[in-house]
């Protein structure tokens, strides 16, 4: 089943939701859920601080919760939407999950996995860029910018 546009913003809505909760914690904020058969089957955000662990991207968080939730690893009939790029860790996990599709927000220039390519990520992987991407990088703006002032 193709999802469509205003589905990709509903879900991608959701994980905005997830990445406002990581800023109110003081976390980067960024945001993911993962939706099999058009229901959500896992959610997050970024928990880097708070089990202080470099690892624990919004992304890693919802692999392990998806693969937990279907009882496999592999995840090809699932979606993830995410606020932010994923960076070349997180698109790594991406690939070995065999992912079907990745909807992502805002762009990461400086550390996203399309500045290597698309060949990084499983070759069946669908992507869609651009939903929600101003919201996304308005709020990582103003979450690194209070960290400059404060």
């Amino acid at each position: 089943m193709e999802l469509s546009v205003q589905s990709d913003e509903h879900f991608m809505k959701l994980a905005y939701m997830e990445a406002e909760a990581a800023f109110d914690k003081g976390e980067v904020p960024v945001g993911a859920v993962v939706v099999s058969r058009g229901k959500v089957i896992a959610r997050s955000h970024n928990l880097t601080e708070a089990l202080n662990d470099v690892t624990a991207h919004a992304e890693m968080q919802c692999i392990t919760a998806a693969a937990n939730h279907l009882g496999g690893k592999y995840l090809e009939k699932c979606t993830l939407y995410v606020t932010l790029e994923p960076c070349v860790m997180c698109a790594g996990g991406l690939f070995w999950s065999h992912i079907g599709k990745i909807v992502y927000g805002a762009s990461d220039a400086k550390r996203g996995f399309s500045r290597h390519g698309e060949t990084i990520l499983h070759p069946k992987t669908e992507i869609v860029s651009g939903i929600m991407a101003e919201e996304s990088k308005e709020l990582l703006q103003r979450f690194f910018q209070a960290r400059r002032k404060g």
